[in-house]
């Protein structure tokens, strides 16, 4: 065997002892520290989901791949009342819901969705931006949960129906509705003499297919993403409530991840966050025609009657004192006077 031979087979099986000794460490070091999963009940095709992989590919980015947020869409984690008990447990790190399905752990998280109450879009972002936002927030943190500054938008939620329009409130009357999992969704149909369901939206479209319920009520993202148009014919645009998503966060998970890697990790959700207010504007402005053009029947009812309705029926009194006279105050600071 010639020298250079020889030297070439030491090379050879320096190097292999050195990979075989460093591999793991490149391995280790490639790997991340945070491998975090964020549920929440939307479709794949939702704003939601389409800028949270967009916000974690940016995480995983600035943190120099350290931080690994995982999406789980549409309720492949379990339904929202399970996927809010892993939160709690730690199962799951990160879960966006509604603040009126909140209210089943957070009873004042659902302050923000009496119905009736806001407006329009720009009353929203200013009291959940602001006070309103603040005290909500507040609320949460005494669970063990953390909320992020920026709450992510579901809509002002409309109504569907397979067997007639809704037009005035007496056509609330006897109408069997699904409802979310929530007191005060079944408290205001009640109001109305309606006959609320409280069904997992997970279940929504076959409960409406199997006519378990002729209608529902979600913003026409939702009907549009979930195809919920394939089992409805009517479309009121009664605005009857805004809803938004809470991103939430386990607060032993949180804490856990180093400060520096918080702040990085909190500016990508709530930039994300109000990228996703503004993609379901856009789709707003266009979903009307599209869900037409799917056979859906629109009509819009004038909102005044039905808020008379449940003002004679007590249901902003009956509320007023089940979240207390502070958080009704913070309330009205922003919509005006309710009750």
């Amino acid at each position: 065997m010639s020298v250079s031979r020889r030297a070439l087979l030491k090379a050879t099986a320096a190097t292999a002892v050195t990979g075989a000794v460093f591999a793991p460490f490149v391995a280790r070091a490639q790997q991340a520290e945070f491998t975090y999963k964020y549920a929440n009940n939307l479709p794949d095709t939702h704003p939601m989901n389409i800028r949270a992989r967009e916000m974690a590919a940016a995480i995983k980015q600035d943190t120099g791949g350290k931080f690994d947020l995982q999406v789980f869409p549409s309720s492949q984690l379990g339904s929202d009342t399970d996927v809010l008990s892993q939160l709690r447990s730690g199962g799951v790190e990160f879960f966006t819901l509604s603040p009126l399905i909140l209210s089943t752990l957070v009873p004042n998280a659902s302050v923000s969705g009496i119905g009736f109450a806001f407006p329009d879009y720009a009353t929203v972002w200013k009291a959940m931006d602001g006070e309103l936002g603040t005290y909500v927030r507040g609320q949460i943190a005494k669970f063990g949960l953390v909320a992020m500054d920026k709450i992510w938008d579901n809509g002002f939620r409309q109504t569907t129906s397979s067997t007639k329009p809704i037009e005035t409130a007496k056509d609330l009357e006897g109408f069997k509705i699904r409802v979310p999992v929530s007191p005060l969704w079944t408290s205001m149909y009640k109001a109305f003499g309606s006959a609320p369901a409280s069904i997992n939206f997970a279940e929504v479209y076959s409960a409406l297919q199997t006519k378990i319920v002729d209608g529902q009520e979600n913003p026409l993202a939702i009907i549009a993403t979930a195809k919920l148009y394939e089992v409805q014919k009517y479309c009121s645009l009664t605005n009857h409530m805004w809803d938004g998503f809470w991103f939430l966060a386990n607060r032993r998970a949180w804490m856990a991840i180093p400060e520096d890697m918080r702040v990085i990790v909190a500016k990508h959700i709530n930039a994300a966050g109000e990228k996703e207010r503004a993609d379901v504007a856009k789709l707003n402005a266009t979903l009307q025609e599209d869900l037409a053009g799917k056979g859906l029947a629109f009509n819009k009812p004038d909102p005044a009657p039905f808020r008379e309705k449940l003002r004679a029926a007590g249901f902003y009194s009956e509320w007023k004192g089940k979240f207390g006279d502070e958080a009704w105050t913070v309330l009205e600071n922003a919509v005006g006077k309710l009750s």
